[in-house]
């Protein structure tokens, strides 16, 4: 314990400001408003990291509030029409939806900015007596004598590249709790560390991803038609690269576009960015921008393994919740509900354990409570999702189809997952993919792109993207992959400079960061760590 740092106390910590974290503070106070519950969150504000498709099922909000369109929640568009396209290059054919499997449908939904309705959520959370902190990174989790979680510290500011304290220094805090539950979302770096010290992966799967990429545009009223969902498969995409696009037109003449591409792809010249630029030059994804103009960017990765690749959920002091457990329903397109479920039931079983006395032990009846819920039966339904689109598009959607239209996703058998990183091939193997240049109208450049993020970060202070060898940018990744993290960052975080020379080197554009947590997933070698910056920094999205 680092004598420098002040410390506060709490029967309930949380570590994350999405809808798992907000909804199990919420729950909490709803379980015994005297139990006194913190959360903290690395963006700015609430919301401010939060970016989503989205499309929400309100089974989960419902149960947190069952008066949520009294009390405001801006959940406005309800769905009017599904629309599944396979696109090709110079056409498209529409799905029927009588005979899409009912994951695909999505009548009695919302589509909602996700940060939206987590900034909602916020005040509810204030609103009962919830301690929030935004601009606050958990930077490294506390353990008590025992090997118990007991907290976090908020990571230091004002610190130097060099590592030296600045004259802005100011020492991080550190946060007790009789338990911790930790909701930072996908590919939550306190999570990673977590799953290693005690072995919480022993036994499941590899977590499989995907990168959404995501832009915002106000669109003619012409082009616009309330409560539209569009779901596409197909091009720009290879047939062996799982991933797809949509757009959901929402609000006042809005338009959520993006494409998710699945990490497990193979050929190192794939860039999602450029693929997602080139989704929008479609006809049928075109006309629906056309004189319309990009009000926000951003990038986010999901965890799409489902149930198979969930690690245990519980340790000593603590739990995992949201996405940072894979809690999201690949089939579905949805893991918001799932996150809000989770983030209640943690609560649920935490209270109870607070009054019964308990604090730092092991919250068994929560995997137990989730194994009881509606939302274990979701996931298992769709469990066979992701094994089987990663046999490609044509294959693996006959077969899902099969297993969700024959067995209702009940089938005798479980198909398993492999990593993401693995399955990169070499340069050599690989046909160079040449992409066209923006047009500054329709389609636009990373750098371009990231300023509509708003995302900013202090120059100087420590790199949060950590190299574990220095020497593997240049003798694996650009010898052997011709330097994929050029290609696979949304952010142009990755780039390798060359002197007068013609030495290569890698340069690490830290500043251009999204959180996104590709890179942590992608490399090949798992050589790049992705931690916490200072709080507050990264993007700030708006309506994302």
């Amino acid at each position: 314990m680092r004598t420098d740092r002040e410390s506060m106390e709490f029967d309930i910590l949380i570590v994350g400001g999405g809808p798992a974290g907000l909804a199990a503070a919420i729950r909490l106070k709803q379980c015994n408003p005297m139990y006194s519950v913190c959360l903290i969150e690395k963006g700015s504000e609430i919301g401010a990291h939060i970016l989503s498709g989205a499309v929400m099922d309100p089974r989960a909000i419902t149960e947190l509030f069952a008066d949520w369109q009294s009390l405001g929640a801006p959940l406005e568009t309800a769905v009017s029409r599904d629309r599944f396209s396979l696109l090709k290059q110079d056409g498209y054919v529409d799905i029927p939806n009588r005979i899409l499997p009912s994951c695909f449908l999505n009548d009695g939904n919302y589509i909602v900015s996700l940060g939206a309705v987590c900034r909602w959520l916020g005040e509810q959370a204030e609103a009962l007596g919830v301690e929030i902190y935004p601009g606050f990174a958990g930077a490294e989790i506390l353990y008590d004598k025992i090997g118990a979680v007991r907290g976090v510290a908020t990571g230091d500011m004002g610190v130097a590249r060099t590592g030296e304290q600045s004259g802005g220094f100011q020492p991080g805090m550190e946060l007790h709790a009789r338990y911790t539950l930790f909701a930072e979302g996908c590919r939550g770096h306190l999570g990673k560390q977590l799953e290693s010290r005690y072995t919480l992966r022993e036994g499941v799967d590899p977590q499989t991803y995907a990168l959404g990429i995501k832009e915002l545009w106000e669109v003619d009223p012409e082009q616009h038609k309330a409560g539209l969902v569009v779901h596409t498969a197909g091009w720009p995409l290879p047939a062996d690269t799982y991933g797809g696009g949509f757009a959901y037109h929402f609000g006042e003449n809005l338009i959520s576009i993006g494409l998710v591409v699945g990490l497990g792809y193979s050929n190192p010249y794939l860039a999602p960015f450029e693929e997602m630029q080139r989704y929008k030059t479609h006809p049928q994804i075109a006309c629906m921008l056309k004189g319309g103009r990009r009000l926000a960017y951003g990038a986010r990765a999901l965890a799409a393994g489902g149930l198979q690749s969930m690690p245990k959920l519980v340790f000593p002091g603590g739990a995992l919740i949201g996405d940072d457990a894979g809690f999201l329903v690949a089939s579905r397109i949805k893991g918001s509900h799932a996150a809000l479920k989770t983030g209640m039931l943690a609560a649920e079983v935490a209270a109870s354990a607070l009054a019964a006395g308990r604090g730092h032990d092991e919250l068994s009846a929560y995997p137990e409570a989730f194994r009881q819920s509606w939302l274990y039966d979701e996931l298992h339904r769709a469990r066979n999702f992701k094994p089987l689109m990663a046999k490609g598009l044509w294959q693996g959607a006959a077969l899902f189809g099969i297993d969700q239209l024959l067995f209702r996703g009940k089938a005798p058998w479980t198909l398993h997952n492999t990593a993401d990183h693995e399955k990169l091939k070499s340069a050599a193997e690989c046909k160079v993919i040449t992409y066209p240049k923006p047009d500054g109208v329709l389609t636009f450049d990373r750098l371009a792109s990231v300023f509509l993020s708003n995302t900013n970060h202090e120059e100087d202070q420590p790199c949060h993207l950590q190299l574990k060898d220095a020497s593997v940018p240049l003798t694996t990744n650009l010898e052997l992959y011709d330097s994929p993290e050029q290609r696979y960052c949304p952010a142009g975080v990755y780039e390798i400079v060359r002197d007068a020379e013609q030495t290569p080197r890698l340069q690490i554009n830290a500043q251009n960061c999204l959180h996104c947590k590709t890179c942590d997933i992608k490399d090949p070698t798992q050589n790049i760590n992705w931690v916490a910056p200072q709080g507050g920094e990264g993007p700030i999205y708006q309506q994302m």
